[in-house]
């Protein structure tokens, strides 16, 4: 594997890590697609797609022979994410990758309200203690995922009360990802916190999505029974629910309140509010 590009990124298949491929290739990098089939991996130049699989170190390892680099997208939602996550860590660790940029959450944390960033807090721990270096982007909630809580009905429903979070576009998550890979020894060691440009409470992102859209939307606070109850039809397991309830009740215990300006020092441009993003075509 070391006669492909030392650059490489996971989940080019997916929404952020291909805007990041994208990005890397408009800018002229080569770069090496880790992805777990290769046959649906983005077509960009000197940009060859690997297989691998966060939980299957016999198949990571050599695929990560050679890279110097690597752009790691935490894995999509699974009851064992966190042990992916150590497999894929210690593989990248034993072939020699020398920095890993790793896509965290905000405010991660052993006890974070939020279930799931407290296993991003243990990803970034077992990759401190790797040796390789590190740089974590710690993202807040995604701006882009609000006009999809609503129900059908139009409704946003959560026990958030009149709790705030400093979302952020994955636009703005995926330039300041390219801005740190352009040149990662310079942000060794260092963590950043990408959030938008405000805070903003669900009762006013509906009020947003009511102006800018054909639907009329609101937000309606649950009680955390209520919560549960109302997610109950869905026939998730117990963790996945946890994890959709907490990410509530983070809102509403203030621990995604917070604007940065590290996305603005990263790119030098200022991310992107609510109202500027439902105006692109994909929403």
């Amino acid at each position: 594997m070391t006669d492909l590009p030392d650059l490489a990124v996971t989940g080019a298949t997916g929404v952020l890590g291909g805007m990041v491929a994208r990005q890397l290739s408009d800018a002229g990098f080569s770069q090496r697609l880790l992805v777990r089939d290769p046959r649906r991996a983005p077509d960009l130049k000197d940009a060859p797609a690997v297989a691998v699989s966060y939980g299957d170190p016999v198949l990571s390892r050599p695929a990560l022979e050679g890279v110097k680099v690597l752009f790691m997208v935490s894995a999509a939602e699974a009851e064992d994410r966190l042990q992916q996550h150590y497999a894929f860590v210690d593989a990248a660790a034993e072939a020699g990758v020398r920095h890993i940029v790793y896509t965290s959450f905000f405010g991660a944390a052993p006890d974070c309200t939020f279930t799931l960033g407290r296993d991003h807090y243990a990803t970034e721990e077992r990759i401190r203690a790797s040796g390789m270096g590190f740089t974590f982007l710690r993202d807040n909630f995604y701006l882009d995922f609000l006009p999809m809580l609503a129900g059908e009905d139009g409704v946003i429903r959560g026990p958030a009360g009149d709790g705030v979070m400093a979302a952020v576009a994955r636009e703005d998550i995926a330039r300041s990802a390219v801005a740190v890979l352009r040149d990662p020894a310079v942000h060794a060691g260092a963590t950043y916190d990408l959030t938008g440009p405000e805070d903003i409470s669900l009762g006013h992102a509906a009020e947003v999505l009511t102006r800018a859209t054909d639907r009329i939307v609101t937000y309606q606070h649950e009680t955390v029974q209520e919560a549960f109850a109302s997610r109950a039809s869905y026939g998730a397991p117990a963790w996945q629910v946890e994890a959709w309830v907490s990410t509530y009740t983070a809102i509403a215990a203030g621990e995604l309140a917070g604007v940065t300006s590290d996305v603005h020092g990263l790119t030098g441009q200022d991310p992107m509010a609510l109202e500027e993003l439902v105006k692109l075509p994909q929403l």
